[in-house]
């Protein structure tokens, strides 16, 4: 049986969710991030040094990191239904993707996190108009537009095909559902995004989407 340490509005809400599409039977332990840091608790450390979340436990296999969960387990299912076939374009672009998602998109995002929390940061009066101004200079020249750089990017992908590996859903759908969601939620999003908006309204509808939240519970992303 498989067991997922699960961390409350985090990456491991779409591990939920791919064993749901799978139909594979696991075990949640879920994991409340500390009040005042955010920060996962230590709990976590008993699991795999690094203390994070998603990881999975299978046996005496401890698989962390997103990206090897979702094509541990893709390639787990006898049927391999969320994988392409092997050598096909298909294949090439879930690959691209699956390491798109935490390689590409992420970064920038948890950079505008943490600059959004350096101007709303608790400091001298004196400080805090530098700080402000440090944080919007780096939004505004990098990070900002890095993110709508990628988001134009993904919509003209998904101009091309519906799923972002082809014509099928796959793994690499999952594996994207976070940073877009977390676009969508932080006001990312512009209105000619349309594909993507259409593609996150595709993902939240399926079965499989909304048993994993009652798995999960809260997904403050999604605004619950």
């Amino acid at each position: 049986m498989i067991t997922v340490h699960h961390l409350e509005d985090s990456r491991s809400q779409r591990i939920l969710w791919l064993l749901e599409e799978l139909g594979m039977p696991y075990d949640v332990v879920r994991h409340a991030r500390d009040p005042q840091t955010r920060f996962a608790p230590k709990a976590l450390r008993d699991v795999h040094p690094l203390g994070k979340s998603p990881v999975i436990v299978d046996g005496e296999t401890v698989v962390a990191e997103s990206g090897a969960i979702v094509e541990y387990l893709a390639a787990r299912d006898p049927q391999q239904r969320l994988l392409p076939a092997p050598g096909t374009p298909e294949q090439l672009r879930w690959r691209y993707w699956l390491h798109f998602a935490e390689g590409s998109a992420m970064p920038f995002l948890l950079m505008k996190l943490v600059f959004d929390e350096v101007a709303r940061a608790k400091m001298p009066f004196f400080a805090r108009p530098i700080a402000r101004a440090i944080s919007h200079k780096v939004q505004s020249s990098f990070v900002l537009p890095n993110i709508a750089s990628q988001l134009d990017f993904i919509e003209a992908e998904l101009a091309q095909r519906p799923w972002f590996a082809g014509d099928r859903f796959s793994a690499a759908d999952v594996q994207m559902s976070f940073p877009l969601e977390a676009c969508a939620a932080r006001g990312a999003l512009q209105p000619a995004h349309v594909r993507i908006r259409a593609w996150l309204d595709a993902i939240h509808a399926r079965a499989a989407y909304q048993r994993a939240l009652d798995k999960g519970g809260p997904y403050r992303i999604l605004g619950s």
